[in-house]
């Protein structure tokens, strides 16, 4: 049976092989600082629920795949622009939901599927902008894994 350990580690390995990504982390978010701009890009996990079939076990999987959003020092007030526009938003949109695509894919028809894991369903990213205190923006997704369930009881 793959273990909770062999996924985190594999997830975890994929992830920090990937050249946008600086940190990797797991858990809890709110045990993680993210405070500290050096840790950014930051790919986050957790587990979800695990329902248990004959030959399979499902599970979920929480990703957030982050970053800092920086604004232009030269943005004035009286300009009649746009303050998204002083600001990389969309390039952290794009890098972010790249690192998610790549991972997914990997689940698809890369390495993660060869060693056993299967997505189930189509996963749906979904962008956040001001959902934690500092400026942070990124896409979070839930994806559905099925791997196999080989125990015996025989």
């Amino acid at each position: 049976m793959t273990t909770i350990y062999d996924i985190i580690e594999k997830v975890k390995t994929n992830l920090r092989a990937n050249p946008i990504v600086n940190t990797v982390t797991f858990g809890d978010i709110s045990q993680v600082d993210l405070n500290k701009t050096t840790m950014f890009p930051l790919s986050h996990f957790l587990l979800g629920n695990a329902q248990m079939t004959e030959h399979t076990i499902r599970l979920t999987l929480s990703f957030l795949f982050i970053d800092v959003v920086d604004y232009s020092k030269e943005f004035n007030s009286n300009d009649e622009g746009n303050r998204q526009d002083d600001t990389n938003l969309v390039d952290v949109y794009n890098t972010q939901l790249q690192i998610a695509n790549e991972l997914i894919s990997e689940f698809r028809r890369g390495d993660l599927y060869r060693e056993g894991f299967q997505i189930v369903g189509e996963p749906i990213c979904e962008p956040f902008k001001d959902r934690f205190e500092n400026e942070l923006a990124g896409w979070s997704v839930d994806l559905t894994l099925d791997v196999s369930n080989n125990i015996s009881v025989c």
